[in-house]
């Protein structure tokens, strides 16, 4: 059996481990003393790291060093033994269950990780490290938390007595490269005839809703959409935590804020978006509704900020209508449903939802506009539908993206706006164009 680098070095991990300790509690005396700038900070570290190296035994390996350098490195720098998950571009999302059950997520697939943390006290050590400079607190009476990360990676922390088998840690990784809807269609998640559709209904200002589950990409999706918005439009974004990345260069982008640590001084989502509207906004783009500010956000649809955005959860087109009426319950407002629906119906022109399949692959899966109200019940229209066909024998889902062959009612707001679209885009064959003539 061939021996380890470690094992061949004749030096073992708790070795390793101890040496790390030891440099790491030199460096931090240091440093609390010496206090340099932020700037000058990771040079001081890595100074420090080689001075220390340099006392070891020459037994030790320049590889073994190496290590140790980077090891300190992600401690000190950046998030501990996550670090190294957080740079491997291939995961998308990090998952730490406790110190010793760290999950990613790679290709649409979970898969346990080698990485451990040596206690639950290093996982709350990597916790301190992301909230302290957002200014956010989490502890006994607060044990809940999201942050972001200095990339804009999306976290969420939950630590005792919620977290009963230790503190868990939840990274959504920011892709610094945006997607384009040309790369969704290379990717399956949409054809070319639904991007031009949905190029068309926003510039043409339509309401949009993005439905979907967790993980199931409404957020890179609303990206794209939102690069479809002109140039000399004025974009409000407002979300819980800042993950959009809009190209525009006219946007204001406003974010939450936690309640200090006498209860005061919260803004909510439903706060920010009340405030938006007397910023003189061309566009409002919800990062996601949850609750309350649903009813903000309709009643803005309907007074004028049209070409609204936002996402929700919901695992179909029908479920998400039914959670926009129970957000907007949440408000406060002792609205008969009726009334409600008549809201939501007058608002909202499209909804896309979007689906994390089986196989891991993610698609848009439906189109469908909200076409109005007969009797108590909001009609809803399939302008494009996933229908699948089946399942390969690795598991992969074999299915097909395609109109339905129906015109929604907004067309002529398309027309209106110059986008006179194919009768193709919506499955129309050369057939039916002679029928119609």
């Amino acid at each position: 059996m061939a021996m380890s680098d470690n094992e061949q070095s004749g030096i073992s991990e708790q070795t390793i481990k101890e040496i790390r300790q030891h440099i790491i509690e030199i460096i931090s005396r240091d440093m609390e003393v010496e206090k340099p700038s932020l700037d000058d900070r990771g040079k001081v570290i890595n100074k420090k790291i080689a001075e220390q190296l340099a006392r070891l035994p020459t037994s030790i390996s320049e590889q073994i060093k190496q290590r140790i350098t980077k090891e300190i490195n992600d401690d000190l720098l950046g998030f501990g033994p996550i670090q190294i998950l957080l740079d491997d571009e291939s995961v998308s999302e990090v998952m730490v269950n406790g110190p010793k059950m760290v999950y990613v997520e790679k290709g649409g697939h979970l898969v346990r990780s080698d990485v451990v943390f040596d206690n639950d006290t290093e996982v709350l050590k990597v916790i301190d490290r992301i909230i302290l400079p957002l200014g956010r607190r989490i502890d006994f009476d607060s044990p809940t938390v999201d942050a972001r990360l200095p990339d804009g990676s999306r976290v969420n922390a939950v630590i005792a007595p919620v977290a009963i088998d230790g503190a868990s840690i939840t990274i959504r990784k920011f892709k610094k490269d945006k997607l384009t809807v040309q790369q969704l269609v290379e990717y399956g998640s949409m054809t070319k005839a639904m991007g031009e559709f949905l190029r068309a209904c926003v510039i043409s200002r339509l309401n949009i809703i993005v439905s979907g589950g967790t993980g199931s990409g409404k957020t890179t999706l609303l990206n794209v959409l939102s690069g479809f918005i002109p140039e000399n439009e004025r974009i409000v974004t407002i979300e819980d935590a800042a993950e959009l990345q809009l190209q525009q260069e006219h946007v204001v982008r406003l974010e939450t804020k936690s309640p200090n640590t006498d209860g005061k001084g919260q803004v909510t989502i439903r706060d920010l978006v009340r405030n938006s509207l007397r910023m003189r906004p061309d566009r409002i783009i919800v990062g996601e509704c949850r609750g309350g500010e649903t009813l903000d956000m309709l009643q803005a649809m309907n007074t004028g900020h049209d070409g609204s955005l936002t996402t929700l959860h919901a695992n179909t087109p029908r479920d998400a209508l039914s959670r926009t009426e129970t957000m907007v319950m949440m408000s406060g407002m002792d609205l008969p449903l009726k009334v409600v629906r008549q809201q939501v119906s007058s608002a909202i022109d499209l909804i896309v939802q979007q689906t994390r399949l089986k196989d891991g692959s993610r698609k848009v899966t439906a189109i469908t506009e909200v076409a109005g109200m007969e009797g108590d019940t909001i009609v809803l229209t399939d302008i494009f539908k996933f229908e699948q066909t089946g399942t390969t024998a690795d598991g992969k889902i074999i299915g097909e993206l395609k109109p339905t062959g129906i015109r929604p009612l907004f067309t002529p707001r398309l027309d209106a706006a110059g986008f006179k679209l194919p009768g193709e885009i919506y499955g129309a064959t050369v057939a039916d164009v002679f029928r119609r003539r």
